[in-house]
Order: structure tokens, then C-alpha cells, then sequence
């Protein structure tokens, strides 16, 4: 099962919704959506607008794969499950955040802490699924040295982005 959540930020994520539905069609994977504010709906993945916080804990529990928006909150929880995320940061440019700070404290997690994997086009989704567990293999990382390695890091990212 994949998992996908958007978060609860008030702008549309329609862009990651879509595309997911559309993989859903396509594939046999389950695929379970948290779309938020967004104002598509679903045709073939399972959905819901919110989940309880324990829902949420469920649904990542049980996926193979967590997709999440580029909220940290967001792709914190699999990666302390053990599990690496696929990230998506929401973009201005698509009228799905204020400003593009998802993609720039996304792109410093990626390359500093190689704890995620960061997707700045949705076109590039269905590769990434398919090859998921082999990109993961390369990744070389665990639930324990995840969890240490984003910690460690975690601070100093944030106080060069608040610095800039």
C-alpha cells in the first residue's frame, strides 16, 4: 500500500492528488490519499480529506511507501518509523504554498542528510515507485541511524535557513 499525505495547509495540492489517483488507476497498489485542502477528488485511490492522528499512524504503519508533501512534521513521521519517504515539496509556482521554502529546506535535507527522496517533478513519481526499494538499498540507511542522522542534522538546517 502506498500512503500519501498533503498535510493541512489551506492551499490545494491538486498537482500530487492528481497524479497519484491516476497511478492508482493504472496499477494494482493500493493507494490511500490524505488530501487536506485540495479540491480534487479521488476516481481510483482511496481517501479522505483528514485523518485522526492515529489513522495517520496507521496508514504508515502498513504502507510500503509514504509520499508526503515538504512538511517536516510530515516526512519526520515515516523516517522515525524506519521508513524513508518520497518527498514532494508543494510549490508557489502552482499556487500550493506561499513560497517555495518546501523545495529549499527539502532540497538541504536531501543532500545533506540523504534521509529522504526529494521529487521537484510528480512526472518523475512512477520511476521513483517502481525502483523504490532499489533507490532505498543505495541509501544505505536504517530506522536507528535514520532517526540520529536527522536529528544531528535537523538543527543545524534550521538555523542556516533562518540565518539566510
Amino acid at each position: 500500500m502506498i500512503f500519501v499525505t498533503v498535510g493541512t495547509h489551506e492551499q490545494p495540492f491538486n498537482r500530487l492528488i492528481e497524479y497519484m489517483d491516476k497511478w492508482a488507476e493504472k496499477n494494482e497498489e493500493e493507494v490511500i490519499i490524505q488530501t487536506g485542502f485540495s479540491n480534487y477528488e479521488p476516481q481510483s485511490a482511496k481517501w479522505s480529506r483528514l485523518f485522526s492522528f492515529q489513522q495517520m499512524n496507521a496508514n504508515m504503519d502498513k504502507a510500503r511507501i509514504v509520499i508526503t508533501h515538504g512538511g517536516p512534521s510530515s516526512f519526520i513521521a515515516p523516517l522515525q518509523k524506519g521508513k524513508v519517504p518520497i518527498v514532494v515539496p508543494r510549490r508557489k509556482e502552482f499556487d500550493e504554498h506561499v513560497n517555495d521554502h518546501q523545495l529549499t529546506f527539502c532540497r538541504m535535507i536531501s543532500e545533506r542528510m540523504k534521509s529522504i527522496i526529494l521529487v521537484e517533478d510528480e512526472k518523475n513519481l512512477g520511476e521513483i515507485i517502481q525502483n523504490y526499494d532499489q533507490i532505498v538499498g543505495k541509501m544505505k540507511v536504517g530506522s536507528s541511524s535514520n532517526n540520529d542522522k536527522f536529528i544531528e542534522g535537523f538543527e543545524e538546517n534550521i538555523k542556516e535557513l533562518v540565518n539566510r
